[in-house]
């Protein structure tokens, strides 16, 4: 498109990473990212990295949580686990407060009349 500023779609070949999707089938989703070279070997070089997700049920719907987990095996991932999913959950509903918290202001200030003259 003309005008616009271009898009860098190159490949990172020193960054990649072959994804690997672990679950319990009941609430813990684990990506472990293992790190591999251009030619798709294991890259000893570098560590894996780790995500948790999950997702709440609430009334609105599924709320997905995602976290990195501290961990530089699977076995410290899966008990990373439970305290980065609650940390997640907590900065959620304080970032939900504040957007209801911004929202009221805005009505309060939008509901405001005001009178000519005075």
């Amino acid at each position: 498109m003309p005008g616009q500023e271009q898009i860098d779609f190159k490949v990172d070949t020193a960054n990649l990473y072959r994804e690997d999707a672990l679950t319990d089938l009941k609430v813990a989703s684990i990506r472990r990212m293992v790190p591999v070279t251009a030619d798709g070997k294991d890259d000893s070089s570098r560590s894996p990295v780790f995500y948790g997700h999950t997702q709440i049920l609430t009334p609105q719907g599924p709320l997905p949580l995602q976290a990195k987990l501290m961990a530089n095996n699977l076995a410290e991932a899966i008990q990373a686990f439970p305290e980065a999913m609650e940390q997640e959950m907590a900065r959620m509903v304080e970032q939900i407060r504040k957007m209801q918290e911004q929202e009221q202001n805005k009505q309060h200030d939008d509901s405001r009349i005001i009178m000519p003259g005075r």
